[in-house]
């Protein structure tokens, strides 16, 4: 079959597109993954007095927290196979709606069964979602510009935690407030109120979300058929790399480097993510749950600045190793600042620093798989880092947390040993190598035929 030609344009109409593309697409999917880390990590905060009203360890704690990845393990690779089947709209829609359900279900926890078995099935009704948009961007985004572009989408895992801290310790204050003549604690009413609207963002999902480019009526028709005829002759570009099926997203080399970079990545940002509330009163030495909220959010407000800043870098330069090593070793040091001073203020500076550098790892990982990945095998190869990085980090991230803070009382060994596999993630990132036509890809479009 002959190739088709790719229709062309100037730089200046491609980024009008882009930006158009960007800009009607980025912000409501950045507000459905707000509502999926809310619905997350909101347990972060709940540990404040739930631990106190159920009687439960921080070892219980972090194995509930953590447990969440193994379901979100198992369902991952099945869903984005789904979904590439089905649509993005329609998937994406029934995964919010029952991790929304499952999330407000939270609030019947009475014990550690309840506790695990709640937290397994909320992993397995969000799994797919993230990798899913990051497989949908893949259809809209060309290679190019998909660092910033996910760097963006990305920010809501940091912009969850800006807007959610402050809420959360707010919500804790409904503490013995009554729902239907029975009084519920804080805890209860944040599981509760937070996971209402993602089932409503389910539904807009359905109404606004476009499966593929061709159907975006929002776009003129010479903007149309530019973005699929350019995204198609990138998929062309990545078929002569051979890595498009099913087999090569679990026998390729490259993936499973990439799977053990994101699993040492997520033990970082894990472990940080599900403790960062529980360090802050520990190291702030307050009682008052909404000035802990405050505080908290002085790390996600600076992880968002600097993922933006790192995503437009890393898009600009066209590298992605260096930066996710380099962002590696800045939330390393920060965490080690932190473990090493007694000062309340010096430790939310190292705070912001170690989030900073981790959530900004993100945007210069993600634009590494759709490079050398297409059609079945991106589908399935983005869950599997996605699954396997959450799975083989982020639940030990989350679960030794609660152990080393068990035996020691303190939150500064577990920092310590996240900032060693931070340091190994960056040493494993500088391990990748492009292939020659890889590279080329990430730097230029493939372009030929008549311009507009």
């Amino acid at each position: 079959m002959a190739t088709a030609q790719v229709l062309t344009a100037g730089p200046d109409f491609q980024a009008r597109t882009v930006n158009k593309v960007m800009l009607r697409l980025i912000p409501f999917i950045v507000a459905l993954y707000i509502l999926n880390y809310l619905d997350r990590v909101n347990v972060s905060f709940a540990k404040l007095t739930m631990n106190g009203d159920l009687g439960f360890s921080d070892a219980v704690y972090g194995f509930g927290a953590g447990i969440f990845f193994a379901g979100y393990f198992v369902f991952e690779v099945p869903s984005n196979l789904v979904m590439e089947r089905v649509g993005a709209r329609l998937w994406m829609a029934r995964i919010m709606i029952s991790w929304g359900l499952i999330s407000s279900s939270m609030l019947f926890v009475s014990g550690p069964l309840s506790f695990y078995t709640l937290r397994f099935l909320l992993g397995a009704a969000e799994a797919g979602f993230a990798p899913g948009i990051l497989l949908y961007l893949t259809y809209w985004i060309p290679v190019k510009q998909q660092a910033r572009a996910v760097a963006w989408f990305l920010t809501a895992t940091a912009l969850s935690g800006l807007i959610g801290s402050p809420m959360a310790g707010a919500l804790l204050g409904l503490e013995g407030v009554s729902l239907f003549g029975r009084p519920l604690h804080g805890w209860q009413w944040l599981f509760l109120l937070e996971g209402i609207p993602s089932v409503i963002g389910g539904f807009a999902a359905l109404w606004l979300l476009i499966d593929r480019p061709a159907q975006a009526g929002w776009l003129k028709p010479e903007e149309r058929e530019w973005l699929s005829q350019h995204l198609e002759a990138e998929r062309r570009q990545r078929l002569t790399l051979g890595h498009t099926s099913l087999k090569h997203a679990f026998t390729n080399r490259t993936v499973w480097l990439l799977n053990l970079t994101y699993c040492t990545i997520m033990f970082g940002f894990q472990g940080a993510n599900y403790w960062l509330p529980t360090i802050v009163k520990q190291v702030t030495r307050t009682q008052s749950d909404l000035r802990v909220g405050l505080l908290t959010a002085i790390p996600y407000l600076c992880a968002v600045v600097a993922m933006v800043l790192v995503g437009r870098h890393s898009d600009r330069t066209g590298e992605r190793r260096w930066h996710v090593a380099a962002c590696a070793l800045t939330g390393a040091l920060g965490l080690a600042l932190c473990a090493a001073t007694d000062s309340p203020a010096w430790a939310i500076a190292a705070l912001a620093l170690a989030a900073a550098g981790i959530w900004s790892t993100l945007g210069p990982f993600w634009a590494l798989p759709p490079v050398f990945l297409s059609g079945t095998a991106a589908a399935a190869g983005i869950a599997l880092i996605n699954s396997l990085g959450n799975l083989g980090g982020g639940f030990p991230g989350a679960a030794l947390l609660g152990e080393l803070q068990r035996h020691t009382q303190s939150y500064k060994a577990g920092l310590l040993v996240i900032a060693a596999v931070l340091i190994l993630a960056a040493c494993l990132a500088l391990c990748f190598r492009r292939p020659e036509d890889t590279r080329a890809a990430l730097r230029q479009a493939p372009e030929t035929g008549a311009k507009l």
